[in-house]
């Protein structure tokens, strides 16, 4: 800026506090308007799913220049203004351009019901180095009740100051530092570490030990097949399902469409979080989301590649609908969470609602980047990586599954398998939920980049205990069983956010509910499809 260039104040939305994603256009409360057309400010894609909506107030504000007072505008009064106003307040709304509260309730200690106020000055304190905007606070003074008929005159005072902060460390200020870098988060990724390496050494104990000689014995060649049956009959455990468990798992095309998915989904989070750590995405508005969107469409590829590898390794014949399968699933569950919650929020007018030409743009980057990136990649992995591998033949005669003690039933399997997997998480998870939900900015991704590899680890071990433990009852349909052993970490975190929900939040409301636990079952989708797929590493 130069002495004296305009300096446009936006503001965005107003909400109840406790439900950050219940949110509205700032003039949807009668404040002073601006006059005719004001300005928009489309900020990217991210932003617009962010149901954000930056409108020129059109106040007076020139660079290092100070105002002393200056009027608004005039508000006038009547019943129907008053009653949004005391809503508003009573429901404790904010502006997106400060964090406070549009007024305060009073109790009046004469009368059962409170005396509500509304600020009517705003206080602008604009900190500047050089010729570059640092930092802007804004405080509100001035309450004035809020009684029909009554004129308020609504004002403002600008005044700015020297700062020695450079621009690179401008938005410092908005970052936690106390609250992320406390002990407990180092004391839980050293946790997590521990398990790891108990983990490895356990599974490390289980494949040299158990399998080692056992495996080389049943990878000769055909011509030794007489001994191998010979050996077998004196064995048990596992042992005895190694001429069934490589038969291809029922709902082939699903699987392979999940596990596809999966390797995208890690690649994409691992992609982002190294973004995050040297662009410091966290800065921009709906950065995060934007680079998000985008690296999914453009990592596609590999979901393809590996759906389209495993699908053919198996024998499976119609890649055409494992393709689209891959291409679509994950999407379209998206989709119609997505759908649901637009409808929510287009009938209670917020601004979360997501504006159909946003939805043109983000199919559009589906179809035309996504979905044929998803069919070269099937079509690759078909041909590159699609030969079978199997070590051993499979038997003609299906083996019959004997009775097992309930805990080694595939469910149960299934769902201990998760538990560690979460335990590796779930501290990390109360800060990227307490983010996402209550105002904080994350920016610790490298906590998050170690969590992540921790939880690839724990997950992997976790699948190969779960599976040995599956074939040692000689239950050979253990795919989808490894698959939900990993995929069930994403049942322990919902079920953690429901005890978030209650306990450390204090939304409320159709809305804000509906949205909380929309968002959390998207989330919670894609962490066990990406949890899922590390059994077929």
């Amino acid at each position: 800026y130069q002495s004296d260039d305009p300096v446009t104040l936006w503001v965005n939305k107003v909400g109840p506090y406790n439900n950050p994603q219940e949110t509205y256009n700032y003039y949807s409360l009668p404040f002073c308007h601006p006059g005719t057309n004001p300005s928009h400010k489309w900020g990217g894609l991210g932003e617009v799913l962010g149901g954000n909506e930056l409108i020129d107030s059109q106040i007076d504000i020139k660079f290092q220049k100070n105002v002393d007072k200056s009027t608004i505008c005039q508000l006038e009064l009547d019943e129907a203004k008053v009653r949004q106003f005391k809503d508003a307040i009573e429901n404790s709304y904010w502006f997106e351009f400060f964090m406070g509260f549009v007024g305060e309730l009073h109790p009046d200690k004469n009368s059962d019901n409170g005396k509500h106020v509304l600020y009517t000055h705003k206080n602008i304190v604009i900190k500047y180095n050089k010729d570059q905007i640092i930092h802007v606070n804004l405080t509100q003074e001035s309450p004035k009740p809020l009684e029909a008929g009554r004129v308020l005159d609504m004002t403002y005072s600008v005044k700015w100051l020297q700062t020695n902060v450079t621009f690179a460390r401008r938005f410092d200020v908005y970052l936690d530092y106390p609250f992320f870098e406390h002990q407990i988060h180092w004391f839980s990724v050293f946790n997590s570490f521990m398990m790891v390496i108990f983990l490895t050494g356990l599974v490390s104990m289980i494949l040299m030990r158990t399998l080692r000689n056992d495996y080389a014995k049943y990878a000769r060649e055909d011509d030794d097949l007489e001994s191998l049956e010979r050996d077998v009959s004196e064995e048990s455990g596992w042992k005895l399902v190694h001429g069934d468990v490589f038969r291809p798992p029922r709902y082939l095309a699903l699987l392979s469409a999940v596990v596809g998915t999966g390797a995208q989904l890690a690649m994409l989070v691992l992609l982002v979080i190294l973004l995050a750590i040297v662009g410091t995405l966290y800065v921009g508005r709906g950065a995060i989301v934007t680079t998000f969107i985008l690296c999914y469409a453009f990592t596609s590829f590999i979901s393809g590649y590996v759906s389209g590898g495993m699908y053919s390794r198996n024998g499976g014949k119609n890649w055409i609908k494992a393709m689209i399968l891959t291409a679509s699933l994950f999407p379209f569950m998206c989709f119609g969470i997505g759908f649901i919650l637009n409808t929510i929020a287009i009938f209670y007018g917020s601004l979360a609602a997501i504006p159909f030409g946003t939805m043109v743009v983000v199919f559009v980057i589906w179809a035309f980047i996504s979905f044929p990136l998803a069919l070269l990649g099937t079509v690759v992995g078909r041909n590159w990586s699609g030969a079978p591998n199997n070590p051993c033949r499979v038997k003609t005669i299906p083996r019959p599954i004997p009775e097992k003690k309930w805990y080694l039933t595939p469910s149960v399997v299934s769902m201990m398998g998760g538990l560690l997997p979460f335990g590796s998480i779930f501290i990390e998870m109360y800060f990227v939920f307490t983010s996402f939900w209550n105002y904080k900015v994350y920016y610790v991704y490298g906590f998050m980049l170690l969590v992540f590899l921790i939880l690839i680890i724990v997950t992997i071990c976790v699948t190969i205990v779960g599976t040995y433990f599956l074939l040692n009852a000689e239950n050979y349909h253990w795919q989808w069983t490894s698959f939900f052993s990993a995929a069930s970490t994403a049942i322990y975190v919902y079920l953690y956010s429901v005890y978030y929900y209650h306990v450390k939040t204090k939304m409320s409301g159709f809305f804000q509910t509906s949205f909380y636990f929309g968002y959390t079952l998207m989330f919670c989708l894609g962490l066990g499809i990406l949890c899922g797929e590390f059994w077929n590493i």
